[in-house]
């Protein structure tokens, strides 16, 4: 990645890099038709997210809104930057705070499937019909599936 690029990251309850997000976001849409949110919902939800920022010279070059249970809300890198290992940075600095790592993709969305898979991401259920466009979506997921269960179990067994 770039020397020249800065992470943020803007706590939940913030405003920071809201609306240069939705343009960003806006961009995509308008260049690949994904990222179809409306702003309310955009807004919302990016302002209870976590939300982790790359900037270049003072513009959002993408971004990560992610809940506290470690799901993706929203992942977004400039066209122009694509490539450059900002998405993966992103998961990486999503990776930090969280075992799993989970998200909805559109199932058309072949950039972003491509982009998931290579990374580990696991397809665990397709969903008809989950966008509000009536579009439909992969649910995915990095990280452990054992559960906490399993988890008890192996400690009693030491």
């Amino acid at each position: 990645m770039s020397v020249n690029i800065d992470s943020r990251v803007v706590a939940p309850g913030s405003d920071g890099f809201v609306d240069e997000a939705w343009q960003l976001k806006e961009e995509i849409n308008r260049q690949e038709g994904v990222l179809k949110q409306r702003y309310d919902f955009f807004t919302d939800a990016y302002r209870r997210s976590k939300v982790h920022c790359y900037v270049q010279e003072d513009e959002l070059v993408g971004f990560a809104a992610v809940r506290r249970d470690g799901y993706i809300l929203f992942l977004a890198v400039s066209p122009d930057l694509r490539g450059q290992g900002i998405g993966k940075q992103l998961i990486a600095r999503v990776a930090e705070d969280h075992e799993t790592i989970t998200c909805h993709a559109r199932t058309s969305n072949e950039n972003a499937l491509q982009f998931y898979e290579h990374l580990g991401f696991e397809i665990k259920r397709r969903i008809d019909d989950y966008y509000e466009d009536g579009g439909d979506a992969y649910y995915l997921k990095l990280g452990s599936d054992v559960g906490i269960a399993d988890k008890i179990s192996e400690l009693m067994r030491r």
